[in-house]
This record gives C-alpha cells, sequence and structure tokens, in this order.
C-alpha cells in the first residue's frame, strides 16, 4: 500500500479507501467486519461511510468494529440525505448538519470525525449556513476536516470562496463519480482540485459493476436492482465501453474490475480511491488494485477505449492551440 499526502492537510492516507455502503444491507455484519479486518491488514487506514447509509445501521456496524482502530483510521462520514423519519432530517440546514453529525458520532461510537463530507448540493440552504455549523463542529472537536461530494465545479469553488471569505474551515477535498464510462470529473473538476490543491477521492470506480462485465452475462448487482443505478448507466455507450474494456482486459491477462479500479488511480490528481465490496470475494478481487501499476501507455490505451467527455467551454487551451496552429 503506498500512503499519499491528502491535499494540503499533511495527513498520510492510503491511496485506496474502504467504501462501506453495503454494510447493513448487502453485506452482513460478520462479513463486514472481516473485510474491514482484511482492509486493515492490507493496510487501509481511510474508511468511508455516510449517516444515511442503511438508515444508520452501516455506521453502526463499523462504530463496533472500530474500537481499538480508532486512532490509525481517517474516517470520514456525511451528511444531505435523508436518514431518518423526521421532516427536517435532510438537507444542510445549520440544524441537520450539527444534529446528524451527533447522531453519526453515537453511531460510529466516537468523538469525532476525521472528514464531513457534504454529501451534496442543497439549493435551499446558503452555503454559508452550512458552513458556519461545520465551523461551530470543528470549534467543538466533532469534525477535523470539510469535504464536499457531487458537487459541480461552480458549487465547489462557491463553498471554497465562502470559507475564505468568513475564516470557516477549508473545503480539503472533493469526491466526485470517475470511472471509465463516467469521466465527466475530468472536464472542470480534477482542473479545480489541480488549481486549488485539493485531495480528489472517487467512488463508483467500477460503474457499479458494469466495468466487471458481470452485466454482459446477464448477471446482477445494483443497475440491475435499483432504479436510481440503472438510470445512471442507461446510456449504450457505457455497455459498449465495458464491452471493450472487459476484452481489452482479457487480452492483457488481468481481472476487469481491479484494472477498472487502477485506471482511476492512475490518474495524477486522483488521491485515494474508494473501493467497495459486497462480499469478500469482490473485495479481495477489486483490492488486486493495488497489485496494478499502469504505465501512461497502458493508462492511454485503457482510456482510448472510452468517449471523451466535452470542452467545458467551446475554446481550446492555448497550449491545445498552438500546437495545431491558429
Amino acid at each position: 500500500m503506498n500512503y499519499v499526502r491528502f491535499g494540503k492537510t499533511g495527513v498520510l492516507v492510503s491511496e485506496a479507501c474502504l467504501g462501506t455502503m453495503t454494510f447493513g444491507n448487502e453485506t452482513d455484519e460478520p462479513t463486514a467486519r472481516a473485510i474491514m479486518d482484511r482492509a486493515v491488514d492490507l493496510g487501509f487506514n481511510f474508511f468511508d461511510t455516510a449517516h444515511n447509509y442503511n438508515k444508520g445501521e452501516t455506521e453502526r456496524i463499523v462504530g463496533r468494529w472500530l474500537g481499538a482502530h480508532r486512532k490509525e483510521i481517517i474516517l470520514a462520514s456525511k451528511v444531505f440525505f435523508p436518514a431518518g423519519g423526521g421532516r427536517n432530517d435532510q438537507g444542510t440546514s445549520r440544524r441537520n448538519v450539527i444534529f446528524a453529525v451527533e447522531e453519526s458520532l453515537r453511531r460510529l461510537q466516537t468523538d469525532y470525525l476525521d472528514l464531513l463530507y457534504l454529501h451534496h448540493w442543497d439549493e435551499h440552504v446558503e452555503i454559508e449556513q452550512t458552513l458556519s455549523a461545520i465551523h461551530t463542529l470543528v470549534e467543538q472537536g466533532k469534525v477535523v476536516y470539510c469535504g464536499v461530494s457531487n458537487f459541480s465545479a461552480w458549487q465547489t469553488m462557491k463553498a471554497i470562496s465562502v470559507a475564505d471569505a468568513r475564516n470557516y474551515p477549508p473545503v480539503i477535498c472533493m469526491q466526485p463519480m470517475y470511472s471509465l464510462v463516467k469521466r465527466q470529473v475530468e472536464v472542470e473538476l480534477l482542473p479545480l482540485a489541480q488549481y486549488e490543491g485539493l485531495a480528489v477521492c472517487p467512488y463508483n470506480v467500477i460503474g457499479a459493476g458494469l466495468l466487471t462485465g458481470k452485466y454482459l452475462k446477464g448477471g446482477t448487482g445494483r443497475i440491475s436492482e435499483t432504479e436510481m443505478y440503472r438510470q445512471r448507466y442507461a446510456n449504450p455507450i457505457y455497455g459498449e465501453i465495458a464491452e471493450r474494456f472487459v476484452k481489452y482486459a482479457a487480452e492483457k491477462g488481468y481481472s476487469p474490475a481491479p484494472l477498472a479500479a487502477a485506471w482511476v488511480m492512475s490518474h495524477p490528481l486522483v488521491t485515494s480511491t474508494i473501493i467497495g465490496a459486497r462480499n469478500m470475494e469482490q473485495f479481495e478481487n477489486t483490492a488486486g488494485c493495488l497489485n496494478i501499476q499502469l504505465t501512461p501507455e497502458q493508462r492511454a490505451e485503457i482510456t482510448a477505449l472510452s468517449v471523451d467527455p466535452p470542452l467545458a467551454t467551446d475554446r481550446e487551451s492555448m497550449d491545445a492551440v498552438k500546437t495545431r496552429g491558429w
């Protein structure tokens, strides 16, 4: 396992982060505990969860396991999506951010979160209110760092600028979706992360299993079981990319899941790549990405199997203009 600096914090995190979203749903507690044990054995020191995962059961499972591991684990959770039955148990209002973190700490059986992500932009709340709540939590010692997940580039920059102007804790990382079939992050978010010195922790790196090739064989998983994922990966081009990728992996002698994760990890602006699994077999397979070091040429070959996302504007960079000529 390699360890990398987490943005500008100085903290060292493992290049792979354990995603826990399946814990308490597809993954029962004994299996979840075994996966966490195995992750630590492999050198994972970064765990990712959220207050709404499986109505809080995911955090409870992690909390019951955490115990003596707490100091060695960089622990991230999130707030935004509905977690309870209350009318205001959602969003990033000051009220919900503070109450949700208190509940997360109780479930996780810890005094603090190393990292709190805003899980989604809240169009109904001024970001100043949200960041003021995080400021309070940091002052209380209940949160150490603040990050954003599923934010667009302008939303991320708005949060950064407000935090800077109000002297609130800075936004230090982003958690975007990124895989060979979902490359929108390359257009504006990754350049923003580079410019602002943000850590980048991608999720859905094997495309909800699409890039394993299992759906090409009639297999089941999130895309076949959940409407949100069906819609997310409904574009027929994604299936075509997956088919080309699985063929490439077979020709090169790789299992597709770890190769898909390794492709994400090989991007120079990616800090720590989130790896999740339903069972130990899936985890061991995908964690094989730790043993794959792609050369720039290999990364380019794999990238060519996909479709480049369009530029953010109709104008190319000056370097491209100079290369092509006016």
